[in-house]
């Protein structure tokens, strides 16, 4: 079986469902012809026509709207933001509209839409392309928010949030997006959304991370392994609704836990696990948590960009302070 990367594994998923569900079309800028700034669409056009691959005009507020009212008639949309710093005109429709839909209708109508955006920084990009906003949307009653960490992961919870009868947001960490490869059989199988994966056992600490940053957590368990120290290491998948009871046994086995993400500090979604946890595991807890995090300003550009991200070091450090202060 051929090794693909995390963008190819997008792909993947996005023909699979276009194989076998003809109500599946996908839309956005660039999409058709170019195949997508990150080629994540290469060649769907050329397999399935342009009334099922949509080259749109562009205007994302277009793009949001068309996507919500291709949904409540009966389609599958997913409609791709360029990057997610684009994402900010479709806002209004996906808050609105798209979030609102099921309550507004009392569950008569539905808006089975996904809105895929390439997240994040660390690929030396301007202004409006790094951004780490994914707790914009955690906010918004009604919405999923999904970000994969691996190409397998990619597959299986694109697959899941097509497969969805709810409005998803769908980032896409660009910064590993061609990182690494790995074995992703095209079997259509989907991994189950709403769940945090424990990627590595530990006794000492918790890491609790989504996305790109799930790489440095992997390699600062590694690093704090050679210290005596036991590090668990939990990839949250999907923000909302958030699988926190996985969280919560963790932390009640380790005692310890360090909250990574590339986000701003302040009011990130680290804050809410952090709360949850004072709230119902504080008798549980040995240390306070701490929180590794993007700083609360915007994202530099490249010369200072990989100050701005959190770092194996800087994970490593306050998983030993949270054993320090216990």
């Amino acid at each position: 079986m051929a090794q693909i990367t995390l963008i190819e594994a997008v792909t993947q998923a996005l023909a699979y469902e276009m194989r076998n569900d003809e109500s599946v079309v996908v839309l956005g800028e660039d999409v058709g012809v170019n195949g997508g700034v990150f080629r994540a669409t290469q060649g769907l056009q050329e397999q399935f026509g342009e009334m099922r691959v949509i080259d749109t005009p562009l205007d994302e507020a277009t793009i949001a709207g068309l996507t919500i009212g291709l949904a409540v008639q009966g389609m599958k949309p997913v409609a791709e933001a360029q990057f997610e710093g684009f994402i900010y005109p479709m806002m209004e429709h996906i808050a609105c509209h798209a979030a609102r839909m099921r309550n507004r209708t009392r569950g008569r109508m539905t808006v089975p839409a996904v809105w895929r955006a390439p997240w994040g920084g660390g690929i030396r990009a301007p202004e409006h392309h790094s951004e780490a906003n994914e707790h914009l949307f955690t906010n918004i009653p009604g919405l999923r928010v999904v970000m994969p960490s691996s190409p397998a992961r990619a597959y299986g919870l694109l697959l899941a949030a097509i497969r969805d009868p709810d409005p998803v947001i769908f980032f896409e960490p660009k910064r590993i997006y061609r990182q690494y490869k790995e074995e992703v059989p095209d079997d259509g199988e989907a991994l189950p959304l709403d769940v945090c994966f424990v990627l590595r056992d530990g006794t000492d600490v918790t890491l609790v991370t989504w996305g790109a940053q799930v790489k440095e957590c992997l390699e600062a368990a590694d690093e704090l392994a050679q210290k005596g120290i036991s590090a668990e290491v939990i990839d949250v998948a999907t923000l909302t609704p958030l699988d926190f009871d996985t969280i919560a046994e963790s932390v009640t086995k380790t005692g310890r836990c360090v909250i990574v993400h590339e986000a701003p500090k302040t009011a990130g979604f680290g804050a809410e696990i952090a709360a949850r946890l004072a709230e119902e595991c504080l008798y549980s807890l040995l240390a306070p948590v701490q929180r590794v995090t993007g700083f609360d300003t915007h994202i530099p550009l490249f010369r200072l960009e990989m100050k701005y991200l959190p770092s194996v070091e800087r994970i490593v450090e306050a998983a030993e302070r949270t054993l320090a202060a216990s």
